[in-house]
């Protein structure tokens, strides 16, 4: 009897957390939703996941594991990369199929590796749902329909914005103490000697380009990125250039996720051909080793560092 009434208990507090999950102050616009629903895993088939499973919110809402895990423990095969200050991208996904914010934010849901639920599924559980029912009446004036399921989750994606870093404080409010000597000296390596520039530019640090790097061979290494979307083979192997804010807080690094930290991927840069001789298509840029002394590789890293957001660092 003690034991039956154990699991009773265990049950009832089951469905209590069930039916509470998601009680929460009622959205005020669409980016409210869009957050709403970001953390919801009513969009994936077996209702486990939510975009922010593999977006994780401490981590630059990037994911921390080299391939994100879908519904029914099914790998992914690309690296996570963050969702955050996409209001300036023209290029989402690695491979740049998406046109747009509103199509990158629908295409998660109905990936087999992701969250694996036909869109038309999602909608009518949205519909059953007199919540979500509700608050898409308020604010769209419609029921949930694809078109408002992108642009709410993409509004809230446009807020997810940084510009609180200690090399902003240094460097566009003027605060010379806001970084030490070593993070100046690196801001100095990425403009010159370490080429960085050349394909990390502007205020998110990207150039919203598609570069190959050197990581693929046709082999060991056969994503062949960019080029199965554009059907040009002149494009195996480029993958988007990602912006560099909050780079700290998002690794592992790379398209797959092969590099896991920051010291690896500056060495990495440093001569691409020593971790991937046999690299096809490399982008002209790192045609030749860099040759960075160790003092700019840690400076560089330093200056890399410095780019996080004050929310994220630790205490």
């Amino acid at each position: 009897m003690k034991k039956k009434a154990i699991i009773l208990f265990v049950l009832a507090i089951a469905v209590f957390i069930s039916l509470n999950a998601f009680k929460h102050e009622e959205p005020a616009d669409k980016a409210g939703l869009g957050k709403l629903l970001f953390f919801d895993p009513i969009l994936s088939r077996d209702k486990t996941i939510s975009c922010a499973s593999c977006h994780k919110p401490d981590h630059a809402f990037a994911d921390t594991s080299a391939v994100s895990i879908g519904v029914g423990r099914k790998k992914g095969k690309r690296n996570t990369p963050s969702s955050m200050n996409m209001a300036l991208q023209n290029i989402f996904f690695w491979d740049g199929r998406a046109k747009d914010l509103e199509q990158q934010a629908l295409m998660p849901i109905e990936d087999p590796d992701e969250m694996n639920l036909p869109l038309e599924e999602a909608i009518q559980r949205l519909r059953q749902s007199n919540q979500y029912r509700n608050y898409f009446k308020k604010i769209f004036n419609n029921e949930p329909t694809k078109e408002n399921l992108a642009s709410a989750i993409a509004a809230f994606e446009r807020t997810l914005e940084t510009s609180d870093s200690d090399f902003d404080n240094w460097k566009f409010y003027d605060d010379s103490t806001a970084v030490s000597d070593a993070v100046k000296r690196g801001f100095a390596v990425f403009n010159t000697t370490g080429k960085c520039i050349q394909c990390h530019f502007g205020s998110n640090f990207t150039t919203n380009e598609f570069r190959n790097i050197g990581l693929f061979d046709g082999k060991n290494l056969n994503d062949s990125g960019r080029s199965v979307i554009s059907h040009n083979t002149n494009d195996a192997g480029k993958f988007k250039t990602p912006g560099l804010r909050n780079v700290a807080v998002t690794a592992p690094y790379m398209h797959n996720g092969m590099l896991k930290t920051l010291k690896e991927v500056i060495a990495f840069y440093d001569d691409p051909r020593k971790v991937v001789p046999g690299a096809v298509n490399i982008d002209s840029v790192l045609a030749k080793p860099l040759g960075l002394t160790q003092r700019e590789k840690d400076d560089l890293e330093a200056f890399l560092n410095s780019l996080t957001d004050k929310q994220f660092k630790k205490q």
